[in-house]
């Protein structure tokens, strides 16, 4: 099979259901309101690109290349970002749905989740060091193993984190939040 190379496109209102994206190398491009569920990304290589309002709900990663991705408004249900190839992983989330999503032993710190749905997420062995949780829901992610060192829930919500259990030091949370810090001592906070 032929390997593509795409620069500075952009992809709008596409289907990717039935005839899957090439596999190649994304640069630079924009893809918008573009549909991938359930279709296949593996050994694809994005760099400095940007998808917006799109659905990517159980997708498979393997071995994709996400370098310095911007998701905004999309949908990304149930993906193991844990399959992506680990070089260079960077991506930023605005405004999305990553409920049951996995970033199992990943690495890709400063990562900045700003106003999005994490729910059931799993960063377990994973170094999310220096990123924001910005106007988060963490209702029910897994947090274990995990580097959250400067890492910023000031107004994060609904998170459970275990600090015996996790590398934390200068992370940052605010008051209404930090009861998510005692929940494994079963006491009441009034």
């Amino acid at each position: 099979m032929e390997s593509i190379f795409e620069s500075d496109k952009t992809f709008d209102k596409i289907s990717y259901i039935e005839e899957p994206l090439p596999t190649g190398e994304y640069e630079y491009c924009t893809f918008s309101n573009c549909d991938f569920s359930n279709s296949d990304l593996s050994n694809i290589q994005f760099q400095e690109c940007t998808f917006i309002s799109c659905n990517l709900s159980i997708v498979k990663l393997t071995k994709t290349a996400l370098r310095n991705i911007a998701f905004r408004d999309c949908k990304m249900l149930g993906l193991h970002f844990e399959h992506c190839n680990p070089f260079g992983l960077s991506f930023n989330f605005e405004n999305c749905q990553l409920k049951l999503a996995s970033f199992y032993q990943t690495k890709p710190r400063k990562v900045i989740f700003k106003n999005c749905s994490l729910q059931e997420v799993d960063f377990t062995d994973s170094d999310f060091s220096g990123s924001v949780f910005q106007d988060c829901d963490l209702l029910q992610a897994i947090f274990e193993n995990t580097n959250i060192e400067k890492a910023d829930f000031t107004t994060a919500n609904n998170y459970s984190i275990d600090l015996e259990k996790n590398k934390h030091k200068k992370a940052r949370f605010a008051m209404p939040g930090i009861a998510g810090l005692l929940n494994k001592y079963n006491i009441e906070i009034l």
